[in-house]
C-alpha cells in the first residue's frame, strides 16, 4: 500500500475512537459556550485600557469565564506570563514561604521546573531558586516508571505545604496522569494532610478529558495559553485557576502585593484570548485525533511509541522512542519540512535556556514556541525520544504523517 492508502485504512480502523474524542470535544465546547453566555460576554469586553490597567471590565469577565470553565473559585488569564514555566513559578513562589516543604509526587519535573526549584542550573540560577529561598524540596520517585501511590502516602506529612503534580510526562517516558490518577493522588494527600496544597501543572492536558484537575480534588492549576487553552491564536500568556486565596497569592508574584489581579494593561489582546478559549475544544480534539492516528501508524511500522492508539488520552503528546540520535533528528527534520512556517529550515540540536541537554525542536509555527500547533522536539539523551504534539487541524497532522511514511519508504 502507498502512504495515502495506509492513512485511509488506519482512519477506518480508528472510527470508533475518533467518535469518542469528538464526544469529549462536544462536551467541552458546550461547557465553554455556557461560560461565555452566563458571563454575558459582549463586544465591550474586547476593548482594552492603557497604563496601569485599572477598571478593565474585559479582563474581569475573562477571568470569570476561565474560572467557570475550570470549575474554580477564581482564575486569572494574563498575557504577561512569559511561559508555562513562568506561570507555574508564580504559583510556587506565591504560595510557599521559607521553611515550607514542597514535594514533587511524580518523580522529577521537567528541566525548566527543576531550575525554578533549584535542583538544576548554574550557581546564579540556583541562587534565585525556591531552595535558595529556604523551601525544602523532596521527590517521590517513580515506581516501575509509574506513579508510586504508596510512596506518596509515606512521603506526605503534616509538614508538607504543597505537592506538585505534573499532569503531562514532560521529557520522560512515564505515562501522563489521567484524571483518575490525579484524583487518587489528591485523596491520599488530603488524608495525610488536609491543609496541603495540591498543585497541578495542567500544561498539554486542557480539554482532552471531560474533567479538569480541580474537579477531582486539586486546589490550584496552571497552564500556558500557547498550548491547549489558547486555541492556537493567543499570542502569549498563561492562566491560573483554583481556590481564591491561592490564585491571589500567585497574582501577587506576577505583579506586586496590593496590585495582584487588579492591574496590568492587556495590550489589546482580550478578543484573541476570548476567541482562543472558545476555539480550544475543537483545536484540542483535532490535535488528539492526530496523535491517535500517529500512534496507530507508528505501531504498525514497528516504532516504540506511547501512548498506544487505543489507550485513554490525558494530554496531546505522542512520544516515539528512536534509541539513537540520528533517527530522532531525522523525524524532527521531517516534521519541520512540512510546517507552514519555516518549512525550508533544517532544525539542529542546540542548548536552550532551562534545559541541561541539547534539544532539537521542529516548530514551524505561527506563534513562536506554540505546542498546540504541530511540532516535535526531544532532548539529545538516551533513549532519544521525540515528543510530537499539537496540530491546529487534523488535516495538517495527516499530511505530515503521510509525507513521513513516504520518506521512510524511499
Amino acid at each position: 500500500m502507498n502512504s495515502t492508502e495506509i492513512i485511509k485504512k488506519t482512519e477506518k480502523d480508528l472510527h470508533e475512537i475518533f467518535e469518542r474524542i469528538e464526544e469529549i470535544r462536544d462536551y467541552n465546547q458546550e461547557k465553554v459556550l455556557n461560560a461565555f453566555i452566563e458571563n454575558r460576554v459582549a463586544p465591550e469586553h474586547f476593548y482594552t485600557v492603557s497604563g496601569y490597567g485599572h477598571d478593565d471590565i474585559g479582563r474581569e469577565v475573562l477571568d470569570r469565564v476561565f474560572a467557570d470553565v475550570f470549575k474554580a473559585e477564581k482564575a486569572i488569564a494574563r498575557i504577561h506570563f512569559a511561559s508555562g514555566t513562568h506561570t507555574l513559578a508564580c504559583c510556587l513562589f506565591g504560595n510557599l514561604r521559607p521553611g515550607d516543604k514542597l514535594i514533587s509526587v511524580v518523580g522529577s519535573p521537567y528541566d525548566t521546573m527543576q531550575e525554578v526549584i533549584g535542583t538544576l542550573g548554574d550557581e546564579e540560577t540556583k541562587a534565585d531558586s525556591l531552595i535558595a529561598h529556604g523551601i525544602t524540596y523532596e521527590e517521590v520517585p517513580l515506581k516501575d516508571n509509574d506513579v508510586d501511590l504508596e510512596g506518596i502516602r509515606k512521603a506526605v506529612d503534616e509538614k508538607t505545604t504543597m505537592v506538585l503534580i505534573q499532569r503531562s510526562k514532560g521529557y520522560s517516558t512515564r505515562k501522563s496522569l489521567s484524571m483518575l490518577t490525579i484524583g487518587e493522588i489528591c485523596k491520599i494527600v488530603k488524608q495525610k494532610n488536609p491543609d496541603c496544597i495540591c498543585f497541578v501543572d495542567n500544561c498539554y492536558g486542557e480539554f482532552v478529558d471531560t474533567k479538569e484537575p480541580l474537579e477531582v480534588g486539586a486546589d490550584l492549576i496552571a497552564g500556558s495559553l500557547i498550548k491547549n487553552p489558547g486555541g492556537g491564536i493567543v499570542e502569549a500568556g498563561g492562566y491560573i485557576a483554583g481556590k481564591a486565596r491561592l490564585v491571589d497569592r500567585s497574582a501577587n508574584r506576577l505583579t506586586a502585593p496590593g496590585i495582584g489581579c487588579e492591574g496590568g494593561a492587556m495590550f489589546n489582546q482580550h478578543r484573541l484570548m476570548f476567541q482562543g478559549l472558545f476555539m480550544a475544544p475543537s483545536v484540542v480534539c483535532d490535535s488528539v485525533k492526530g496523535a491517535v492516528l500517529a500512534a496507530k501508524i507508528f505501531d504498525e511500522i514497528g516504532y516504540d511509541s506511547y501512548p498506544k492508539f487505543d489507550e485513554p488520552r490525558t494530554d496531546i503528546i505522542q512520544n516515539i522512542i528512536f534509541g539513537a540520535e540520528e533517527p530522532l533528528e531525522e523525524f524532527c527534520r521531517t516534521i519541520q519540512s512540512f510546517s507552514p512556517v519555516n518549512g525550508y529550515v533544517t532544525p539542529i540540536p542546540e542548548y536552550i535556556p532551562g534545559y541541561e541537554d541539547k534539544v532539537i525542536m521542529a516548530g514551524g509555527t505561527f506563534i513562536e514556541g506554540s505546542t498546540i500547533e504541530l511540532s516535535a522536539d526531544g532532548p539529545i539523551r538516551p533513549p532519544y525520544v521525540a515528543y510530537m504534539q499539537g496540530g491546529l487541524n487534523y488535516a495538517h497532522v495527516k499530511i505530515a504523517l503521510k509525507k513521513f511514511l513516504e520518506k521512510i519508504k524511499n
